[in-house]
């Protein structure tokens, strides 16, 4: 069961759907989404539904889908505290993920993104296509880094934070919580928590 019907949703049914699994539902909070389909798989109601949600654990896992990182990380303390379920990784049968990574729970990772050896996932991070992070390099809990950025070797994303599309962060450089990085910046200095930087190299604006 997908909790998220929309870009992170369809992602993450890809990347279910490239291993062979059968996704029972998506769930979403939209009226118009609901008691239709994505990829013939049905969008069964929202995402509190408690008559859908009580299968968690018993008969189906869950992955939460939604590309606010705020909003992700309430619906996942939601279903450990209500439900004790603790969602699935969605790991695109075309990414590259090492044996020597670690990964926490949630993640999703898109087609042709790698995780390297002694990398470090959190919890609901999402690393989207052609997205590389390096050999030790870690990614804070429900951090995003978009399409075809890179997180050189011994980088570190924190907490909710954001890398655009694009970007490079370079080796040993860290990225504190909730800070944001625009679309192809390229960052060669620490980033403080919540600073938002953009630019080549990326500054603060």
């Amino acid at each position: 069961m997908i909790l998220g019907a929309q870009a992170v949703g369809t992602a993450a049914l890809d990347a279910f759907l490239s291993n062979d699994l059968v996704v029972y539902c998506l769930l979403d909070d939209d009226p118009k989404l609901q008691k239709s389909e994505l990829l013939e798989v049905p969008v069964m109601g929202a995402t509190d539904d408690a008559e859908l949600l009580k299968l968690l654990g018993k008969k189906c896992e869950v992955f939460v889908a939604t590309d606010d990182a705020a909003s992700r990380r309430s619906l996942t303390q939601m279903l450990r505290q209500e439900y004790e379920a603790v969602p699935v990784n969605a790991i695109h049968q075309r990414a590259s993920v090492s044996a020597h990574a670690t990964l926490g729970h949630g993640n999703y990772v898109g087609p042709n993104a790698v995780v390297a050896a002694l990398a470090t996932l959190g919890n609901g991070c999402l690393i989207n296509g052609n997205a590389v992070v390096e050999a030790r390099a870690t990614v804070g809990d429900y951090a995003q880094l978009g399409s075809g950025a890179l997180l050189g070797a011994g980088a570190s994303v924190g907490e909710l934070a954001f890398v655009g599309a694009g970007a490079v962060v370079v080796a040993g450089v860290s990225i504190g919580d909730k800070a944001r990085v625009g679309a192809g910046s390229v960052v060669v200095a620490d980033v403080p928590k919540g600073q938002t930087v953009f630019g080549n190299p990326a500054v603060k604006v």
